[in-house]
């Protein structure tokens, strides 16, 4: 559960891999969509909510437990690295990517993760699954105005 809460770290990973998609033509857009569901999400999840909830980790609550990482710092509603998880994965399966239910069961394991781990609480990974899909959701949409599907490829799916 360490080593699956790590890759979630600082977003690095989604980061990552939307940055090797934006380096091929064939995969531009979709790298687009998802840099796009993970800067929603960020701004979402720790610019305005987290903030806004401001609500203690239960760690800091209960503090019999002993931790398996460091403590953090910032407030637990809604969990960053799973709503990212659920974001990048919400964006794969809306722009229909064969990797979309992979990554949905990796966000899923994300977020059981954090509960693991002992640094949400359960409604702070749902909040955190509902806030990614959202974003996902929402780039989708937003990339189909920004980035137009072209006629070509269009025309192959029918």
């Amino acid at each position: 559960m360490l080593f699956i809460s790590w890759l979630g770290n600082h977003g690095g990973l989604w980061i990552a891999l939307a940055l090797l998609l934006l380096c091929r033509a064939r995969t531009r857009r979709l790298g687009l969509t998802l840099g796009l569901s993970l800067l929603l999400e960020t701004f979402c999840c720790n610019l305005l909510l987290k903030p806004i909830v401001a609500r203690v980790r239960p760690f800091a609550v209960n503090t019999d437990v002993l931790l398996l990482l460091p403590p953090l710092a910032d407030y637990s509603f809604p969990s960053g690295h799973t709503s990212a998880a659920f974001a990048f994965a919400a964006a794969l399966v809306g722009r229909r990517s064969r990797w979309g239910f992979v990554f949905c069961l990796f966000a899923v394991l994300m977020g059981f993760s954090r509960l693991y781990l002992y640094v949400h609480y359960p409604t702070d990974v749902l909040g955190g699954m509902i806030l990614g899909c959202l974003a996902g959701w929402f780039s989708c949409r937003l990339g189909d105005y920004l980035w137009p599907e072209p006629a070509r490829q269009i025309a192959e799916k029918c």
